[in-house]
């Protein structure tokens, strides 16, 4: 039988989801490396642990991929909201390196902007077969904003434990209480999907495993791969580092920072579904992330802190618009049953991928404050927006073949 309606769909509950697990990233992202360099960890262990959430993300997300046509999609969001209850729990008492790195790999921590989540590919999946063709960019648009907000209310929250600390708590107390509001934030979640409709969330029915599709998915996941590869050189809790190292910015002014950084980003997703409609999803992908990506290579080059946040915010009001284009042309270029599929192989990589370069570039910060890790992820960014302009600009999805 064909899926239910849009309007059975639990778009609301989506939503507000992803609004609250970005709250929680945005303000984990920040606080990771000051942490950990406050248990006494150097930049290069604090890389390592970057890459096991990676490892772990996308590893998480590849299984959810191969299993998500057997079962309802609620009870695969449960898991995960299941999960990251523990994650919070377990980030809030252990401090030794080995249990830490065990805990990165295996839990929901998330060290970048984006959303890397096992979350992901399913609310993806049910959120395309709630949209028309001709509304699903915005939705998607709608989707990321709301993330992107609350992942810059998030990173504002990242204060917070400055705060305490000024109230007499202890500095490493204060930032493991922001993990205890991780696992209330996982329990929030927790009972939000539990009164998902289970029909409107996607059966085992209306899901399959990837199949007439297989082709495509694969080289455009091939392809992400490269970007994430690229974008693990500077994922938030490394860039906050970078700050820290190369201007001495502390946990306050790094929290204002990404704060600006994810309202820009946030808001520059709106012109997303607009320029699609005139230009057609793969061009807005390449034709705005080309000219972020140049910013981002300049930045180490700046000599200042105000020029360099100039440009880092330049790029923010250019550097997210693809995210909605991009979840769109995925789940338009493939069949509505290998949505959930689809969704999953192409996120993983953002993921796995992503997990090999921070270890590189915690070596590098190691070695010297100059920036070379933004350099480097500009530069493989430009890359990718010109193979993927190359591939796919002749596969177009249904909506613009009929224009």
């Amino acid at each position: 039988m064909p899926a239910a309606p849009s309007s059975a769909a639990p778009v609301g509950r989506i939503l507000t989801g992803r609004a609250l697990r970005a709250f929680a990233d945005g303000y984990v992202s920040l606080l990771l490396p000051f942490y950990l360099t406050a248990l006494g960890y150097s930049a290069l262990e604090i890389g390592m642990l970057v890459t096991a959430t990676l490892l772990g993300s996308g590893a998480l997300t590849l299984v959810t991929g191969l299993v998500a046509h057997r079962y309802h999609g609620r009870t695969m969001l449960l898991a995960a909201a299941w999960l990251m209850i523990a994650t919070g729990v377990a980030f809030s008492g252990v401090t030794a390196f080995w249990p830490l790195l065990i805990v990165a790999l295996f839990g929901t921590i998330n060290p970048s902007s984006g959303d890397v989540s096992v979350f992901l590919p399913l609310e993806q999946a049910m959120l395309a077969h709630a949209a028309s063709a001709r509304d699903r960019t915005a939705l998607f648009a709608r989707y990321s904003l709301l993330g992107a907000l609350a992942g810059a209310a998030g990173a504002q929250a990242a204060i917070l434990p400055h705060w305490l600390e000024h109230r007499g708590i202890d500095p490493i107390t204060a930032m493991q209480s922001m993990f205890w509001l991780y696992a209330a934030l996982g329990i929030a979640i927790l009972l939000l999907y539990r009164n998902l409709d289970a029909r409107a969330a996607g059966g085992s029915a209306a899901a399959e495993p990837l199949t007439t599709s297989r082709g495509i998915v694969y080289r455009l996941a091939a392809l992400f791969s490269l970007d994430s590869f690229a974008g693990g050189f500077a994922v938030q809790s490394l860039l906050a580092l970078w700050l820290a190292q190369r201007y001495g910015a502390g946990l306050d002014t790094t929290a204002t920072v990404f704060f600006w950084i994810g309202l820009l980003s946030a808001f520059s997703q709106l012109v997303s579904p607009v320029i699609a409609r005139r230009i057609g999803l793969i061009n807005t992908m390449v034709y705005t992330h080309v000219p972020a990506n140049l910013l981002l290579v300049a930045v180490p080059f700046m000599p200042s802190f105000t020029l360099a946040m100039a440009c880092l915010f330049a790029r923010s009001a250019l550097s997210q618009m693809d995210v909605p284009a991009r979840t769109s042309y995925v789940m338009a270029v493939v069949s509505p049953s290998e949505r959930a599929a689809a969704a999953s192989v192409t996120a993983v990589p953002r993921s796995l991928a992503a997990a090999i370069s921070p270890g590189i570039a915690g070596y590098l910060l190691a070695w010297s404050p100059f920036g070379a890790p933004l350099v480097i992820c500009g530069a493989l960014k430009i890359v990718y927006d010109l193979l993927l302009l190359n591939m796919f600009r002749h596969v177009r999805p249904p909506e613009e073949t009929k224009q």
